[in-house]
């Protein structure tokens, strides 16, 4: 158990106590009640917000609650003060040897420090990238492809049971434009002249080794034939060609899915019949007409009457058609269907999409939440990148074929700069990618500080070595002082920003911490630079040296462990 939870425990059995010595009425909900750091350090090691949260409930003054709470917490043996603040907090000071304590957890826990079973096992089904399989992968599918594994890693960590899915849109209009423009670079490695790739077809030079495939399987036998002829098969064909260059492109980005799922086979299964037959039975299927939309008024505007969903009921901003005037399921049919396939094995689902599907949130959320009888779907919008090169803004079209690949740009950068970069920022902020500050040797780069710091903790090990210095006894954690100890403290917050981490469905947190902690770091580093005794090693004080290794060795360990959430490999040296 960590240290939060460990205190968040003595609270509750504290209120227990105080139930059953008939001083807190029983039954009232604990849910709010949090033991977190304080706001200012000065303050205390922790603070509860116990009191505050409960007195209502109560029917308490929150100070009055908070004065039964503080004297328990006073004796416990771990606890040196427990004062009350303001209205009723709570804030704590632990004695040294907690912290002592903690250290040595953290050590001993290794890779496994900060894992969680917050999740208790839940089924969580985790969509992204989904890109259409027209071509490869670009920046522009970049951020969402990273959130999306950091955020299943995020999971699977905090002991949920995650599934990794692709969805492929492999049913629209455009696989069929994507086969016809496969067709003309299959003429193209027949020797025939094809000219000017035509307007509307895609242009790309990544499709002339699938039309050179094609040429060697079929040889000249589709040179001529009617499109009928030819345009499932390369349809299919060019597809499969398609994914697998996607997942390439992704495995040099460190991203693997569980499962890639078919809108083609999700459709031609009878999965939107089935979708819309259990909606009917629920009676939110009718035959009804829209409003005018914005703009329109009924002068300008017939109605037609189409079948709807009535996603009102769940939110949305309007009941949604579920098939067209020419009785062809709608897109948003066939996503209804999807979800559903996927809500037959996992307990929750959440999509992380681009920000140009930010007006489809709320229909889906009301489909899924008629099908599971609950909400049961977290949608997170990912906003795109702006790719900057020698300060100009770099273009992005997968129908030009002039777009930046994102094999190029890991090429260029390395797979874990661009990693740890998309999640330096809140997956819904803007984001600005540019190319010289991504790789400079800042501060103010904080995919550059917290490699840094972990390259320098890897380093004193290697002096300690070369310089002679014993390091094989037992560690006088005694020794550190109370700055030191600050670090330890600071350390001790990862178990709880993985769980809220987790809870909230934002991996960007994790980042932000290893920010914190390695500047908390790097800060303690560089009071050796004024105060030759303050450095990490010497030679003249093997104890104390011991002692600040370990230090060093538990915040390594942190930020391995966050790194390796984040997919980014911790750097042991820096050149």
């Amino acid at each position: 158990m960590t240290l939060y939870a460990r205190f968040a425990a003595h609270i509750d059995a504290i209120l227990d106590a105080l139930e059953a010595e008939g001083q807190l009425v029983r039954g009232v909900v604990r849910k709010a009640v949090a033991v977190e750091p304080p706001r200012d350090p000065s303050h205390g090691d922790l603070a509860t917000n116990a009191a505050m949260v409960l007195a209502k409930g109560a029917g308490m003054n929150p100070r009055a609650l908070a004065e039964l709470i503080a004297p328990k917490l006073s004796e416990l043996e771990e606890v040196e003060s427990a004062e009350i603040a303001g209205p009723g907090f709570i804030n704590i000071r632990l004695a040294p040897a907690i912290w002592q304590e903690e250290l040595r957890a953290i050590l001993a826990a290794g890779g496994d420090y900060g894992r969680s079973q917050v999740g208790g096992g839940q089924r969580v089904n985790v969509e992204y990238v989904s890109a259409n399989p027209t071509g490869p992968m670009h920046m522009g599918h970049c951020r969402g492809a990273v959130v999306g594994d950091a955020l299943a890693s995020l999971l699977q960590h905090a002991g949920y049971a995650v599934t990794r899915e692709y969805y492929v849109n492999d049913a629209g209009a455009q696989v069929d434009t994507l086969a016809r423009s496969a067709h003309l670079r299959y003429q193209e490695a027949l020797g025939r002249q094809i000219g000017e790739i035509p307007e509307g077809l895609y242009p790309g030079d990544y499709l002339k080794p699938v039309g050179e495939a094609l040429a060697a399987e079929y040889g000249d036998t589709y040179a001529d034939t009617p499109e009928g002829e030819w345009l499932e098969t390369f349809r299919r064909k060019t597809v499969a060609a398609m994914l697998d260059l996607i997942r390439s492109d992704l495995a040099t980005l460190g991203v693997h899915h569980d499962l890639f799922a078919s809108e083609r086979e999700v459709q031609e299964s009878g999965a939107v019949d089935r979708a819309f037959d259990l909606l009917s039975e629920k009676g939110l299927v009718y035959r009804g007409t829209l409003p005018p939309p914005k703009g329109k008024t009924l002068d300008d505007w017939e109605a037609t009457e189409l079948l709807l969903f009535r996603s009102t009921e769940f939110g949305d901003d309007q009941d949604r058609p579920i098939k067209k005037s020419d009785g062809s399921w709608t897109y948003f049919a066939a996503d209804t269907a999807y979800h559903m396939q996927k809500l037959q094995k996992s307990d929750e689902l959440i999509n992380v999409w681009g920000a140009d599907h930010t007006g489809t949130v709320k229909r889906t959320q009301a489909a899924v939440q008629a099908l599971a009888g609950r909400p049961a779907l977290d949608v997170k919008i990912v906003q795109m990148v702006r790719l900057l090169r020698a300060g100009e803004l770099v273009k992005m079209s997968k129908r030009s074929g002039s777009f930046v690949t994102l094999a190029e740009v890991v090429e260029e950068v390395g797979k874990d700069v661009v990693r740890f970069t998309m999640l330096t920022r809140k997956n819904d902020a803007q984001m600005d990618f540019d190319f010289a500050k991504v790789v400079e040797a800042s501060k103010d780069n904080p995919v550059f500080y917290v490699q840094y710091a972990h390259a320098r903790i890897c380093s004193l090990h290697r002096k300690a070595k070369e310089e002679g210095i014993d390091i094989s006894a037992a560690a006088d954690l005694t020794l550190l002082d109370a700055d030191e100890l600050s670090l330890v403290k600071l350390a001790a917050q990862y178990p709880r920003i993985v769980e809220g981490a987790a809870l909230a469905h934002e991996p960007h947190r994790v980042a932000f911490y290893l920010g914190d902690l390695a500047a908390a770091f790097h800060a303690q580093w560089n009071k050796g630079n004024d105060d030759p005794q303050k450095r990490f090693l010497l030679a003249d004080r093997p104890e104390l040296t011991r002692a600040r290794l370990e230090l060093a060795s538990g915040i390594g360990q942190i930020i391995r462990n966050g790194l390796g959430i984040m997919g980014v490999a911790a750097a042991e040296e820096m050149h």
